[in-house]
């Protein structure tokens, strides 16, 4: 018997703001209904394995060395050359490590704390929609107003015209995501010329989200604006090290920006969170000095993709392209005409495998009966997973 889905989905519990309501993120909530239910959790995006031991023992490391007061606000001195270094090798961009990177406590609150640097009450941003669910909150909890363009169904394509003319005199910033949560496709060149071109000669920022910068497969190139000499100059990236390392849970990511974005930046992160724990930062330090170690995540990342589609052979969802990231969309028409939140509480109460339903992506709900799987875990996760998928 199936249980209510308004019951079981429905957040836990709201925060008001400035008449503002703030839900519970859809995250939070399968995972917690997979671990009541004893089902796989292949929702969140979290991988279930290890990183290596190298980086455990730099880390331990530095604690033991004393390296564990405050370091400085912007970042280790060691861990910002890194990432200098690595932009430098990567896209061909030259940021000074000293006044154009700072080190932040994850990717969401680096995020966060650019929105509240630029945006102000009354100012639009351009959001695309599907949109990872951290963005809107950020934007409206400063006052500012999303104003979404669409990513077309089911290739998930931006389309440029449409963002032209969502331009007004009170937009602020862009918001892009690429590779892209949760559809995994790609922005390419010919999107970041678009982009460069409809900012040209305005104040809009750009906040160019790029988490999942070293997981893109089938021989693709992660298009960074930070490739665009021109977008770069009007950008602020952010990376992560949870994503490219496995250590969601170390929440350590950073922001590239140049300098005049940089100041603003770090004007509220300064009092945001104001650094970010020292031995941690320099255990990664030193483990990212060794480069296959984040060259080596794109194919490590394929071959968990394949792996898993292989481990749905024979099941009746429809896979969509995935291009990045360590999400795979599919289509469960040939399943199931329940709507996509009643469908995923469904799999997780009664297939024992919790995913995520794409509408809580959209600001509308759109519904195209599409659910997102995280495949960033162990073959035997994966294969247990599949073949209780198989069955449905």
């Amino acid at each position: 018997m199936e249980s209510s889905v308004n019951n079981q989905l429905a957040p836990k519990f709201t925060v008001k703001l400035e008449g503002r309501i703030f839900e519970t993120t859809i995250f939070t909530v399968m995972s917690k209904l997979a671990a009541d239910c004893g089902a796989i959790n292949l929702s969140q995006g979290y991988p279930d394995f290890q990183a290596e031991p190298a980086l455990f023992d730099a880390t331990l490391r530095a604690m033991r060395e004393g390296r564990n007061q405050y370091p400085p606000m912007i970042g280790m001195p060691e861990l910002r050359a890194g990432i200098a270094d690595k932009v430098r090798v990567l896209y061909g961009a030259h940021y000074d490590a000293d006044r154009e990177i700072t080190v932040t406590a994850g990717a969401t609150q680096a995020l966060l704390t650019a929105i509240a640097a630029f945006v102000r009450a009354g100012d639009e941003v351009i959001v695309f929609a599907p949109s990872y669910d951290s963005y809107v909150p950020s934007i409206e909890t400063v006052g500012g107003t999303t104003v979404y363009a669409e990513l077309g169904f089911p290739d998930y394509r931006p389309d440029w015209d449409q963002v032209r003319a969502l331009i007004s005199k009170r937009t602020r910033m862009i918001i892009i995501n690429s590779p892209h949560n949760p559809t995994g496709t790609l922005l390419d060149a010919k999107d970041l010329a678009a982009l460069a071109e409809v900012t040209r000669d305005t104040g809009i920022v750009v906040l160019s989200d790029e988490v999942y910068e070293h997981m893109v497969f089938d021989g693709a190139r992660h298009e960074s604006v930070a490739r665009n000499p021109e977008l770069a100059a009007r950008s602020i990236v952010v990376s992560s090290f949870g994503k490219t390392y496995h250590i969601t849970g170390w929440k350590i990511g950073y922001v590239l920006a140049g300098e005049a974005l940089m100041r603003e930046f770090r004007k509220v992160h300064q009092f945001n969170v104001f650094t970010v724990n020292t031995p941690c930062q320099i255990g990664i330090a030193e483990y990212m000095r060794d480069a296959s170690r984040h060259l080596g995540l794109a194919a490590f990342y394929e071959q968990k993709r394949d792996f898993f589609r292989e481990q749905l052979r024979g099941s009746r969802f429809e896979f969509l392209p995935c291009r990045g990231t360590y999400f795979q969309l599919a289509r469960y028409d040939a399943i199931s005409p329940r709507p996509d939140r009643e469908f995923a509480e469904w799999m997780t109460r009664e297939a024992g495998v919790a995913v995520i339903p794409v509408s809580v992506f959209y600001p509308d709900g759109r519904d195209d009966h599409v659910v997102r799987f995280c495949f960033a875990k162990k073959e035997a996760t994966l294969a247990k997973a599949g073949e209780k998928l198989r069955r449905v």
